[in-house]
């Protein structure tokens, strides 16, 4: 690259390709490279949301560790679960993010922010270190205005938001 390049998401994702450890996922938030070591209770719990999810959303419009390009200065993100619209090119009704210790500012920071300017009406951030589980809502003007906090075991009541049904979280593994 030369000092010409701009330095664009393609540019970065390329640059890492063949260079992410075997178990890491590579996440771009605000023009930073993150390598994230995929554990055993990050996947269960992302799992458990999959199959839930499944009574509602057909295969195809679930997906995980996925790119996901969002506003702000280079953020390409691979959410742990991704619930996409009905509608063929209708974003992201829901996403939620599994808390990894060395990443969990960016969840709670500047990727909420970003799924919040970019209208993802419905963020989930399951924490298996507080054994919590906090949900975002109503995202306007680049934030969320509608915040709820509980503790694994109280279900997850999303059956007035766009994803219409209600997530058990007493299976959830903390650690």
């Amino acid at each position: 690259m030369t000092d010409g390049d701009a330095l664009t998401l393609d540019t970065m994702f390329e640059w890492l390709e063949g260079r992410v450890p075997e178990g890491y996922k590579s996440e771009i938030v605000g023009g930073h490279i993150f390598l994230t070591p995929q554990r055993d209770t990050h996947w269960d719990i992302t799992i458990n949301i999959i199959e839930q999810l499944r009574a509602r959303y057909p295969r195809k419009r679930l997906l995980s560790d996925v790119r996901m390009d969002c506003p702000g200065h280079l953020n390409g993100f691979a959410p742990d679960v991704v619930a996409l619209g009905k509608a063929i090119g209708q974003g992201a009704e829901f996403v939620a993010e599994v808390i990894s210790r060395e990443t969990a500012g960016n969840d709670y920071g500047p990727k909420k922010d970003a799924y919040a300017a970019a209208g993802v009406p419905v963020y989930l951030i399951v924490d298996p270190y507080t054994g919590e589980w906090h949900l975002h809502t109503l995202p306007e003007d680049g934030k969320y205005h509608g915040s709820v906090c509980f503790g694994f075991g109280i279900e997850i009541d999303l059956a007035r938001t766009a994803v219409g049904l209600v997530l058990k979280t007493d299976e959830f593994p903390r650690g």
